[in-house]
């Protein structure tokens, strides 16, 4: 067990390991509580380091015999490894450990879930195993023997030899021991293959437990609609024989990208009509192509250490959010992308888990596993892709690839193949990597003789990891509207460079109408006083029309939280038109109806000196949606009908965008019919999409006991849609309910708190849900904390991301501050407490 007390790790102390691996030989014998590994390793004296000091890291590992040369010998250990003397000239090293998987309920290392082997080593996983430098910067080619139950032995890279209950694999392109992965049980294989550009032919694989054959059918498409992707978009061909995915129930993360040997939490990969909503199979679609893509922006090309995470997980979120708008909706996919980031990463840049792209420091890595570095670290690349242009991206992602391919990289890496193919300076858009926060972009205009002028002021507040902040390179997209609502101006990109710039528009018959951040340009808060109405009638971008939209609704919650006012007719008969414009695509017509989030609201009204009430909040933005219905009521019905989708289902962008539409109308439709639409779809719905839409509609009207009861007992067998059961009645529950709903689940025979899945579903909706979680008698704050410390010592990886729930607390009033702080200290006074909930829970009582 390692020392619970935080140790800080800092970038700047980064030195290399004094040892290169030439090969790794490494034998499993499987056995549930007394596995057997054998370590065969090739050392060689790295000339570029100084420090020769042999130390690999160990945990939880009971070593049985370690030899140099076939010499045995008597290395000192410690929880977290072991030192040896070692000759100056390459060796061979060799240990024997025995480790138990089945007491593994961290589910890092190797661990059983349901009888199957498998394995999670990201980031620091591969030390539970055996001992080894488990740094990313050390890379080697792996050989593995298998020796295990009957059944399936996979471990990365091409099969070698197999016979009765043994495999070998061997993985010919050198990667760090975060990417290694071995799978064992009885598991069924779909199968398909795919021939790359290269004609190199693959034998493709996803294999299951027995019972869920009937759900892999999307995710091989998936995966091959991927490898073409990649092939004709960034030039990348695959480069093994084959390729593998495993459906795991018991996983910490949503996949992970091993070479070869792609491990999938069930639910992103398992999928059909009848147990998979339309998001679902959106989602599965882009992480299939995310951990594909992986392939090259990760494995070939890895991080030389954790602080540059960002590297291949910015860039790998940036391609497959590049994969999903090709393959469905781009303005959609990039109003999604916005809310998601809004949802999840602003809070982040405005609370005390606040950190930089690239973190300075940390304690636990995996608690840098944050929508900071993956999603605000896609926008960063975004933004380059934005200032250089689509076809210098292009020529310096090739230089990148042939520069650096099998080498462990940093961002200065990065960075400085974009100066040497482009000829541009990017020392300043290197802050985006340095700096923590959001940035604030004010605008101001003026006309005059023809000339209009937008000034822009950027602005970013100080923090504990950036005390003095400094101007960053903001792309900001633009583009003019004339007073009839024409294009005067196409997008032109400016680049704010400056903490006050000005750019002049020559040659204008009248004042235009700005359209600013088109597309979501850059990570920023905009604040304008611009003319929302008219942009959301004429604007020609979708994301700057939709954004008009959200910021009548977002000023119209604001004035009825704060001055009590009613709902701004403007924003409703805006919407209104958007959701009867037939010309307008389904699916954004439906992301037109969504209102800033409520915890986005509280943020907001924080900034500006209120205390947010979180029963207000919830008040004010369901009677928005109550006006927009009431207006709306003759039209609803025959709009509802009109988006029905007739003939086989199909998760494609046409079918989904009209079920969402439909979805969204029929909510507003429940306000008025008390559920009766809701609950003739749940009668006849033949694909989840339709029937757990229905089922949270029944729920809202108060008619959801008997459905409830009769989805439990249609899908009590199916793990998956039992969590969204599960997470549903909590979601969509009353503030005041909310809490004791999710308690009452924890009850529920089926509440498997150790499953990651099921524990997110029940105690992550509690979290999600703002009014509820934050609940004036401190019941959310209460129930999350019993649990949180139940979990610790189970799954610290688990327990300490969802400490998260708690970083806004001192948003609110001093009552709900009082109860929040007594909830972080129970948690922090729990003996034990793990290093990484440890570090979470002081970050944010300390902040």
């Amino acid at each position: 067990m390692r020392d619970a007390s935080p140790q800080t790790i800092f970038l700047a102390d980064y030195t290399p390991f004094g040892f290169q691996i030439e090969k790794v030989h490494l034998t499993f014998d499987l056995a549930p509580s007394a596995t057997r590994v054998t370590s065969r390793i090739r050392f060689a004296p790295n000339p570029e380091a100084s420090d020769k000091t042999f130390f690999l890291h160990g945990e939880n590992l009971s070593l049985i015999s370690a030899k140099i040369d076939g010499q045995a010998v008597t290395p000192t250990l410690t929880p977290e490894g072991l030192t040896c003397d070692v000759p100056s000239i390459p060796f061979t090293w060799e240990a024997e450990v025995q480790i138990d998987p089945a007491a593994n309920t961290a589910l890092e290392g190797l661990y059983l879930s349901n009888s199957m082997y498998c394995t999670q080593c990201e980031a620091e996983g591969f030390r539970k195993i055996t001992y080894y430098p488990d740094r990313p910067d050390v890379m080697s080619v792996f050989t593995v023997r298998i020796n295990g139950p009957h059944g399936t032995l996979l471990s990365n890279g091409n099969p070698v030899a197999s016979g009765d209950c043994w495999a070998e694999w061997h993985d010919p392109w050198p990667k760090p021991a975060y990417l290694f992965a071995l799978v064992a049980g009885e598991l069924v294989a779909h199968r398909d293959a795919f021939t790359t550009n290269e004609g190199r032919s693959v034998d493709l694989a996803l294999y299951v437990r027995p019972g869920d054959e009937n759900k892999c059918s999307f995710g091989m498409q998936a995966l091959k609609d991927s490898m073409k992707w990649d092939e004709d978009v960034y030039g990348r061909a695959y480069d093994l024989d084959v390729f593998n995915i495993v459906a795991v129930d018991d996983f910490n993360m949503g996949a992970m990208e091993n070479k070869g040997l792609n491990i999938f939490n069930a639910s992103a990969v398992l999928a059909s009509p009848a147990t998979s909503t339309d998001m679902n199979f959106e989602r599965i679609e882009a992480i299939i192509a995310h951990e594909y893509f992986h392939n090259w922006t990760g494995n070939r090309i890895t991080c030389r250490d954790w602080f540059q995470l960002c590297l291949k997980e910015g860039l790998t979120v940036f391609r497959d959010s590049q994969f999903t708008a090709d393959m469905r909706s781009a303005p959609v996919k990039r109003i999604s992308d916005v809310i998601d980031l809004r949802g999840r990463q602003f809070p982040e840049d405005q609370g005390p888990l606040a950190h930089p792209v690239r973190p300075e420091s940390f304690q636990e890595i995996n608690n840098f596993y944050t929508a900071t570095v993956y999603e605000k670290g896609a926008e960063v690349i975004r933004m380059l892709h934005t200032l250089v242009g689509t076809k210098a991206y292009a020529a310096a992602l090739d230089l990148y690839f042939e520069r650096h391919d099998g080498q462990a990289c940093t961002i200065e890496d990065w960075l400085t193949v974009f100066e040497d193919s482009t000829g541009r300076d990017l020392s300043q858009f290197k802050r985006w990597y340095s700096q923590a926060g959001t940035p604030r972009v004010a605008v101001t205009e003026s006309f005059a003789d023809g000339t209009y002028t937008l000034t822009f002021a950027q602005s970013l507040a100080p923090s504990a990891t950036t005390p003095d902040p400094q101007p960053q390179v903001i792309p900001i997209a633009v583009g003019l509207l004339a007073p009839d609502g024409s294009e005067a101006m196409g997008t032109q990109v400016l680049e704010l460079t400056q903490a006050s710039q000005s750019f002049t528009f020559s040659g204008m018959a009248e004042k235009p109408v700005p359209s600013i951040l088109r597309g979501f340009s850059a990570p920023v808060v905009l604040d304008h006083m611009a003319d929302h109405a008219f942009l959301l009638a004429h604007d020609t971008d979708p994301f700057t029309r939709w954004e008009a939209g959200n910021n009548l609704a977002r000023a119209s919650l604001i004035a009825t939280i704060t001055r009590g006012t009613d709902p701004d007719p403007a924003w409703i008969n805006g919407i209104a038109g958007i959701l009867t414009d037939a010309n307008l695509d389904p699916a954004y017509r439906s992301l037109m109806l969504d209102l800033p989030g409520q915890s986005e609201l509280a943020a907001e009204l924080h900034r500006a000196g209120h205390t947010p009430d979180p029963d207000a909040i919830w008040t004010a933005v369901h009677g928005l949606k109550y006006a927009l219905s009431d207006a709306m009521a003759d039209a609803l019905p025959a709009l509802y009908a009109a988006h029905q989708v007739s003939g086989p289902y199909a998760p494609n962008a046409e079918q989904s965008g009209k079920r969402a539409l439909a979805s969204a109308v029929l909510t507003l439709l429940t306000r008025q019919d008390g559920g009766d639409q809701a609950q003739v779809q749940y009668d006849t719905a033949d694909n989840m999409t339709l029937q757990l839409g229905a089922l949270a509609n029944l729920i809202r009207a108060g008619r959801g006991d008997a459905a409830l009861a009769r989805f439990e007992a249609q899908w009590k067998e199916d793990r998956l849609v039992m969590d969204k059961w599960f997470g549903l009645q909590v979601g969509v529950a009353e503030p005041d309910d909310a809490a004791d709903t999710a308690k009452a689940l924890t009850q529920h025979a089926a509440f498997n708190w150790k499953n990651p899945n099921r524990f997110r579903a029940t105690l992550g909706a509690l979290a999600a849900h703002h009014a509820g979680f934050h609940a004036k008698d401190g019941s959310g704050y209460a129930l999350l904390a019993d649990w949180l410390i139940k979990l610790d010592p189970v799954n610290p990886q688990t327990t300490a991301r969802m400490c998260s729930a708690f970083q806004t607390w001192r948003r609110y009033d001093t009552i709900r501050q009082s109860l929040i702080q007594k909830a972080l200290e129970r948690i922090a006074s729990t003996p034990d407490l793990s290093r990484d909930t440890t570090e979470m829970i002081t970050r944010i009582r300390e902040a």
